[in-house]
């Protein structure tokens, strides 16, 4: 190694600072600098790839474990009285017998630390040497080398489904179209593929590309951790700038996919790639109960230096009163002894060091203990078990898990937390006219049914693979169907469970075509207009205007514990009269289907119930070993003629655009192939179109809508081809109805618009479809200011969405889609259960406002009773008008004395620029007053802010425990703002559980994990705590009582090791046990019975009037423990510990007896470890006073718990003490069950019932409770001078122009008819 002058290494350092904080970095290649010294590489100051995560090091651990506990003030308190007692004018102890309980503390932590420590150095040395290929230019090759060697600068090469070491600008792959695409389930949970491309215009797709040609400079942002934007160019010899941005970045983590390899250039390594930056460790939140403990530490911690100031005062006053000096008294070398001043203030700190153990040592650790076993349980417990997914709950917050017991307000998203997020295409509008699908709904009618709930078709015959649709598929042969049905046995396979490829599953594959709108494409197609056809462009739009990837069920792709559900070989026709005939009849089909009431859109509609579990019904491609296996080449066209629309995947990135795509396919337009230049669409009739990709207008949540530019491959015109939220699409058109066109046009607009507010009513998600011609002038313009905003480095994304915007104009309307997503199963028993546990739940949803009322009367958060109220407003005036209003009116009516036990029903709708409004600073303390009144909030059209923003304010303003569940990158804001975040494990990836304290893989989960566990977490650790204060306080006390006796000298009647033993060994185990296996009532209760619940709301079992009895109880305790062995033995000749002996067994017994008696469910564990600390008790002392004869002198324990043992009166001490110490607890616990018994109290006696009479009482209180007649009332429309329009009771049906008016409209929901769920 060279010497380098410090001067050199601090500017070298210096330098390497102002290179990695520019907002601009430029890099070039390692390769011409391979052979040199490191400090001639150009990339040297950036990170390398290895990774560390560890905390400490081998040398340093001690040190750094010490700094790192020593910011716990409670143990740098412990270690300072250890420190005070070494001081031989205060001390209490022998110096080495008080640093054992902090030692012991201390040494059990950073044990932990190490073991967890040293579990990271494990997992960082397997991934730092993890192999990869990194270019040579010495070897000319691709060289295996490992991870932690790759370096900024260097050309790095990654097969197909190998996970990139590095963040990598994509410059070459395989595949000659330059397109790959990733897996980033390790990155966010998603398991569809996300599309890269190669930095284009570098010209290096050749065969074999060589590293050494790349000449050009790098220039990329600083790092950061979004990990959806990227800033990049290439600047070329020439000058010539290539802009590129995050989809031509492979990201550390990732795995590639649909390609045999790629080379990358590596922009960030190690801890600056976006995945180490997004990783940010364990989020340390600290609970309620946490929080009120650290307050009544700072109370004992006054009560210590309370009794220590006596005990000083109290010394000094003996010394005074002494008449001489007596000869105990040992003076200094000079023959002076200390004032009686002097001698108390020493005296202070020596009580101090007495009477420490009056602040729980092991508390803190006896916490942690309690939590991981919950965490244990949690994590365990079969019930929050899914089969389908082969998920458990998860805990990744620590320290919180006693707020499950404590929430007030649950804040949900509505799509995949509340819905599935499996999208099953209902029906459509197409030109003006409604297709209901009713052949669609009978199927999913027939699936709903119970007895079909895990039923299986496992042999179902091969069929001949069809192209298109014929009618008469339908009529399948009744005697095929019979053998078919008699082939059919039970399984315990849940359509639910999740296939390799995401969005698969065939509840969302399978469609049922629409017997007219099947004639209508027959009809076009056997007329040969298919070029101008707008059904035929309806249907091509759906098939190609999205990101879908098409794969094929011929080569392997590789997924951990997952198969993929591929071919679809039988026909969706054949299906329906399968299923049909299974269920006996269409009488039997339709007698099922009218058990609810439906809401009828057409004469034809047919709405099935919202619960499903239907039978998977499929043929699967399997390889040798019995995994399916699924390609995503693109077919090439040599061998495209051999594919057929059954041997084909799709991957696409969202639930909807799957579902449009197989919704296509069942009309025979089947999206054949994808290419970055061309889609391959085959018609019902066979025939193959491939149309030329000239641009693809992504998604983004500003334009809610996405576009496909394509050249017709028959026409040869520009066709743009646009999708997106029917509100978006509409602007685009005009107006709404769309009054600037005239004639038929102006028809299918207002048609399309009446048929989306019908889908929204009935809870479908809705999407618009549209054309356009784009002229050659038109398209060369664009094109120009295309290519310049896609190169462009500053406000790249900003000037392609300005280019997007201005293609997106002057749209022909084709169509709309309405697309079910389903509640998931118990969604409606789980918020009921949750409300009347006294838990207030809000949906926080983005949807509109008609399919986010709808899904709340599903699932049971809007009842039919209910005063609804909507808000919709588009100016602050009226906004505050509306509040002011409707807060007079409440109030006016709790106010009235006949309204004392009714009960107001009120719900609010608002939508998201209503809301705004409404959380603005002047507005917060009125909305948030109506709101608490309401029983339930449904916020519609949210941004995310907004969704964390409603968190905040009513954390703030209610000072309310808030917990929030989402499943969805856009529910993170939210899920991190609250108490308590939830995470569902759902389709929409892994960003929402990543960031969530907790995980659950359905929101029914939420019922037992709040209910039943969240009560056990807080009941068990809040009462733990309470004993551990009454037990450091009882025991310490006896110590202070005789310090009266003693004047006030620090003399303790018990032996130093037993005094420490008796902490650390006797009664140490048993409050972890009560704290981890407690059980005040069981879970059965705790769900059939969720009022139970409202016992841990608000302060819950810790209360200040609990911790405060518990304190008295404990000096009371303290003072029988003292005084009756004292009067027992006054006026004896009994020494000093044989007078301590029995007090030290007497608060043995009485602080487990005590115990005994709070314990509420008892187990052989409970006995065992009770009776042995007891025994471990006798043993240790007998064994201690046996062996240890000058241990502590002067003293001497020596046979003293023997001579006692031998003793009567020793032992009618110990019983008459215990009795009396403990009677007025048990008389008060005797007293409070039989006169006025809590809610838990009565709980506990079910329990002790049998299963059944227990079971038929909680069925007989609930139906009781259920028909218990209670008042409600009825808002009379409030009356205000600003309203423009007048305030509405309208009858169920309401569309958006009801919701949303010129200027405000409150609208006032009186519904008493049933509402039909349409989910």
């Amino acid at each position: 190694m060279t010497w380098r002058s410090p001067l050199a290494l601090v500017r070298d350092a210096l330098a390497g600072q102002r290179a990695r904080e520019r907002d601009l970095r430029s890099l070039v290649s390692n390769l011409p600098f391979e052979n040199q010294k490191k400090t001639r590489q150009p990339n040297r100051y950036f990170s390398g790839n290895a990774i560390k995560t560890t905390k400490y090091t081998f040398l340093l651990f001690i040190p750094m474990n010490l700094y790192e506990q020593f910011h716990r003030w409670a143990n740098i308190y412990f270690v300072g009285l250890a420190i005070l007692n070494f001081v031989p004018v205060v001390n209490a102890f022998q110096p080495e017998v008080a640093l054992i309980p902090i030692l012991v503390i201390l040494s059990l932590t950073a044990l932990k630390d190490g073991w967890e420590d040293f579990r990271r150095y494990q997992s960082d040395r397997k991934i730092n040497n993890t192999p990869c290929f990194i270019y040579s230019s010495k070897e000319k090759q691709f060289m295996k080398r490992r991870w932690k060697d790759v370096r900024v600068g260097d050309f790095v090469k990654v097969v197909c489904n190998e996970i990139i070491p590095a963040d990598l600008l994509l410059l070459h792959i395989s595949d000659p179209n330059g397109v790959c695409h990733v897996e980033t389930a390790n990155l966010d949970g998603e398991t569809n593929l996300k599309q890269r491309r190669v930095v284009p215009g570098l010209c290096i797709m050749l065969p074999e590309f060589v590293p050494e040609s790349f000449d050009s400079t790098v220039v990329c942002e600083r790092p950061n951790n979004n990990l959806n934007h990227f800033i990049c160019y290439v600047e070329k010899p020439d000058r010539e700038k290539v802009g590129a941005g995050i989809e031509s970045l492979l990201l550390r983590g990732c795995k590639v996919k649909n390609t045999q390899y790629a080379v990358g250039f590596v922009v960030y390594a190690g801890h600056e790639t976006k995945s180490m930056l997004n990783n940010s460790g364990a989020r340390y939140k600290r609970s309620k109960l946490e929080r009120k403990l650290n307050t009544d530490v700072i109370f004992c911690v006054i009560l210590l230096f309370t009794m220590c100031l006596i005990g000083a005062v109290g010394h000094s006053l003996w010394l005074q009163a002494l008449p001489g000096v007596p000869p105990y008294l040992v003076p200094y070398s000079t023959g002076q002894l200390d004032s009686p001043a002097l001698s108390g203030f020493y005296m202070f700190f020596t009580m101090i060091i007495l009477l420490q153990i009056l602040i729980p040592i092991s508390l803190y650790v006896s916490i942690e203990l309690v939590k991981i076993s919950q965490i244990f349980f949690i994590t365990n417990d079969i019930d929050l078990y899914d089969e389908g997914t082969d998920s458990r709950a998860q805990c990744k917050t620590l320290n919180i898990t006693e707020d499950l017991g404590q929430i007030e307000y649950i804040f949900s998203d509505k799509t995949g937390t509340l819905t599935e997020n499996k999208m099953v295409f209902r029906r459509c509008s197409i030109m003006g006219t409604e297709y209901p699908h009713k052949e669609n709904a009978i199927r999913l009618a027939v699936l709903d049914e119970p007895d079909s709930e895990e039923e299986v078709i496992f042999d179902q015959p091969p069929r001949t693979p069809q192209t298109g649709w014929s009618l008469e598929a339908e009529d399948t042969n009744l005697e095929d169907a019979r053998h078919h049905h008699g082939g059919r046995r039970k399984s315990k396979i849940s359509l639910n469970a999740d296939s390799s490829v995401a969005f698969s599953s065939p509840l969302e594959t399978e469609v049922i075509p629409d017997r007219k709108l099947l004639q209508k494409i027959s009809k076009t197609e056997s007329s040969g207009r298919q070029q101008m056809d707008p059904y035929l462009d309806f249907f091509l739009a759906l098939a190609i205007c999205n990101t879908v990837v098409v794969s094929t069920a011929t080569a392997q792709r590789q997924r951990v514990k997952r198969f993929s559900h591929c071919g679809q070989t039988s026909n969706p026709l054949d299906t329906l009269s399968n299923l049909v005939k299974k269920a006996g009849s269409f009488r039997h089909v339709f007698t099922f289907c009218n058990r609810n009431p439906v809401r009828k859109l057409s004469e034809d509609s047919v709405v099935e119930e919202d619960h499903f579990n239907p039978p998977v019904k499929m043929e699967e491609t399997r390889d040798t070993d019995g995994i399916e296996t699924c390609s995503l080449h693109a077919p090439s066209e040599c061998n495209q003629s051999a594919l057929t629309s059954d041997n084909l995947c799709y991957e696409a990135e969202s639930p909807d655009e799957a579902a449009l795509v197989y919704a296509a396919k069942a009309y025979g337009f089947t999206l054949m192939a994808r290419t970055p230049d061309s889609v391959t669409v085959r018609l019902p009739s066979g025939k193959d179109l491939v149309f030329e990709v000239l641009d693809t207008l992504a998604f983004d949540f500003n334009r809610k809508r996405m576009s496909v530019l394509v050249r017709h491959p028959v026409t040869k015109e520009h066709v743009l081809y646009t999708k997106g939220a029917d509100y978006a699409i509409m602007e685009l058109l005009g107006t709404p109805y769309a009054e600037h066109l005239s004639g038929i046009q102006k028809n299918i607009a207002a048609d399309t618009q009446y048929h989306l507010d019908c889908y929204a009513k009935d809870g479908l998600r809705t999407l618009c479809f549209t054309k356009k011609i784009v002229s050659d002038e038109v398209y060369e313009s664009w094109s120009v200011k295309r290519r310049s905003a896609l190169a462009a480095i500053n406000d790249r994304e900003e000037l392609i969405m300005d280019t997007a915007v201005q293609l997106e104009t002057k749209l022909s309307l084709l169509g709309a889609t309405g697309i079910e997503d389903r509640l998931q199963e118990s969604v409606p028993d789980t918020i009921v259960a949750l409300r009347e546990a006294g838990i207030q739940v809000w949906v926080l949803t983005g949807d509109k406002p008609e399919t986010a009322v709808n899904i709340s009367y599903a699932c049971s958060l809007l009842k039919d009773e209910d005063l609804v109220i909507n808000m919709s407003c588009k100016d602050k005036l009226t906004c505050t008008s509306i509040l002011d209003c409707t807060l007079e009116e409440v109030r006016r009516y709790s106010q009235n004395p006949r309204n004392v036990d009714t009960t107001p029903d009120i719900s609010l709708v608002i939508d998201g620029h209503t809301l705004a409004m409404a959380l603005s600073s002047d507005l917060q303390d009125r909305f948030v007053d109506l709101a608490k009144r309401c029983r339930s909030v449904v916020c519609c059209r949210v941004t995310p802010l907004q969704k964390s923003d409603v968190v905040k304010v009513v954390q703030d303003k209610l000072k309310v425990m808030t917990l929030a569940v989402g499943d969805g990158a856009n529910d993170v804001n939210m899920i991190q703002a609250a108490d308590v975040g939830i995470g569902i494990l759902g389709q929409e990836g892994m960003q929402a559980v990543m960031a969530s304290d907790f995980a659950v893989s359905h929101f029914k989960h939420l019922k037992k994990l709040l209910l039943v566990h969240g009560h056990w977490c807080h009941t068990r650790l809040a009462n733990m705590i309470i004993y551990f204060f009454y037990k450091n306080v009882a025991y310490v006390n006896m110590l202070f009582w005789y310090q009266f006796f003693c004047g006030f000298s620090g003399t303790t009647m018990i032996d130093y090791w037993l005094l420490i033993f008796f902490n650390l060994l006797f009664t140490s185990v048993p409050p972890i046990m009560f704290g981890i296996m407690d059980n005040d009532v069981s879970a059965e209760m705790l769900l059939g019975v969720p009022e139970l619940y409202k016992t841990g709301q608000g302060a819950g079992e810790y209360k200040s009037s609990t911790f405060w009895v518990a304190i008295l109880d404990a000096f009371y305790q303290s003072l029988v423990c003292f005084f009756i062995p004292y009067m027992a033995y006054w006026n004896s000749d009994v020494d000093l510990f044989t007078f301590g002996t029995p007090l030290n067994t007497i608060s043995l017994f009485t602080i487990l007896l005590h115990l005994s008696i709070e314990i509420k469910a008892w187990t052989w564990v409970h006995w065992l470890i009770m009776v042995g600390s007891v025994g471990l008790y006798f043993i240790v002392t007998v064994a201690y006073s046996a062996a240890c004869i000058t241990c502590n002198p002067p003293s001497n324990p020596y046979w003293i718990l023997q001579r006692q043992m031998a003793d009567p009166m020793f032992y009618l001490i110990c019983i008459i003490s215990t009795v009396v110490a403990l009677l007025p607890r048990y008389t008060f616990h005797v007293l409070r069950n039989s006169i006025n018994p809590t809610p838990l109290m009565q709980a506990r006696h079910l329990d002790k019932l049998d299963p059944f009479s227990r079971d038929q009482w909680i069925k007989e209180w609930r139906s009781f409770r259920g028909g218990e007649q209670v008042k409600r009332f009825r808002l009379s429309a409030p009356s205000s001078p600003t309203l423009e329009s007048p305030v509405d009771i309208y009858p169920p049906s309401f569309t958006t122009s009801d919701i949303v008016g010129d200027e405000m409209t409150l609208d006032v929901i009186t519904e008493s008819s049933q509402r039909s769920a349409h989910t």
